[in-house]
């Protein structure tokens, strides 16, 4: 895979802003362990291996057990999840491929009988900005490093 473009040096203000953003998801109240568990089940839904091989460290560094990392993809049959972890991946689905979902109100009624209104907002911003990081990477071909 060759890389189309640096999107960082062919628009470094547009990147700044999402620079930012991405600072700005650290000062949230969610905790680190399920902003990466969301940043990866949305990583995974848009096939972004960048940003899976970025979070896959950060959500090991944030706590998150490889158990949980290794079934993430079926995680409505795994019991390794909690109902606030549930209610958040169905919420990241649902937003994720909102075209076929329509963020119906079976998605919703979980996120919003476990989460805050503050905290509901404020998982919608983490999987709305993990959804753009994965088109910029996926679009333009970022490619993550190889470890051997």
């Amino acid at each position: 895979m060759s890389e189309r473009l640096n999107y960082y040096k062919a628009a470094p203000v547009a990147m700044k802003a999402m620079l930012d953003l991405e600072a700005q998801i650290k000062s949230l109240s969610i905790p680190a362990p399920l902003r990466e568990l969301l940043k990866m089940r949305v990583s995974q839904i848009n096939g972004c291996a960048f940003c899976l091989d970025l979070h896959g460290g950060e959500a090991r560094a944030a706590g998150v057990s490889q158990q949980k990392l290794d079934v993430l993809a079926a995680w409505r049959e795994s019991s390794a999840f909690d109902a606030r972890e549930r209610a958040a991946l169905a919420w990241a689905d649902a937003l994720t491929l909102l075209p076929q979902s329509r963020a119906a109100d079976t998605d919703y009624a979980p996120v919003a009988a476990e989460f805050t209104p503050q905290e509901q907002v404020e998982l919608t911003l983490i999987v709305t900005t993990i959804n753009a990081w994965n088109r910029f990477a996926v679009g333009f071909r970022n490619a993550h490093p190889v470890r051997r």
